[in-house]
C-alpha cells in the first residue's frame, strides 16, 4: 500500500495494521508510506450482521484481511471465487470494470483496492435487489 493518502474527518477512526487510530478535532491527511499496509476506514466497515448480500459477503472477506482477522492466503481463494460468482450475475460493462479491478488487486495482494472496487458495486446490487422485491 504505498502512496495512499487518507483524508480524515474530525474524530474519524481508521484501522492500520490492526491498530485503531482516531483523528483529532480537525480534518487531516495521512500519507501511508509502508507498502502492503492494511488500512480500513471504520466508517466504511461492514458489520457481521450486515453481510446479507453476495457483494457484501465478498467485501467482508476482503475486509477481514485488512483487519488482520484472516490471512491473505486463506481469503484469496474465497474472494476470487466470490468475484467469479458475481461476474455471472453482474454482466454490464461498469460492473465488469469493477470486478476486473478487484480481481487484479487481489492478484497483487492489494486487498484495500480490491475492497474499494467491490464497494462500488453495492449501490447497483441494492437497486437490483430492490427491483426484485417489487
Amino acid at each position: 500500500m504505498s502512496g495512499l493518502v487518507l483524508k480524515l474527518n474530525p474524530k474519524e477512526r481508521v484501522l492500520v495494521n490492526g491498530a485503531v487510530i482516531e483523528n483529532g478535532d480537525r480534518r487531516s491527511r495521512l500519507s501511508i508510506l509502508t507498502p502492503n499496509a492494511n488500512i480500513l476506514r471504520l466508517r466504511d466497515a461492514i458489520r457481521p450482521d450486515e453481510v446479507n448480500t453476495p457483494v457484501r459477503r465478498v467485501c467482508y472477506i476482503a475486509q477481514l484481511v485488512l483487519s488482520g482477522d484472516v490471512p491473505e492466503n486463506d481469503a484469496r481463494h474465497q474472494i476470487m471465487r466470490g468475484i467469479e460468482q458475481l461476474s455471472q450475475a453482474l454482466r454490464d460493462d461498469d460492473s465488469r470494470q469493477h470486478l476486473n479491478a478487484a480481481t487484479h488487486a487481489v492478484e497483487k495482494n492489494d486487498f484495500y483496492r480490491s475492497l474499494k472496487s467491490l464497494r462500488n458495486l453495492l449501490p447497483r446490487e441494492a437497486r437490483l435487489l430492490a427491483a426484485q422485491q417489487v
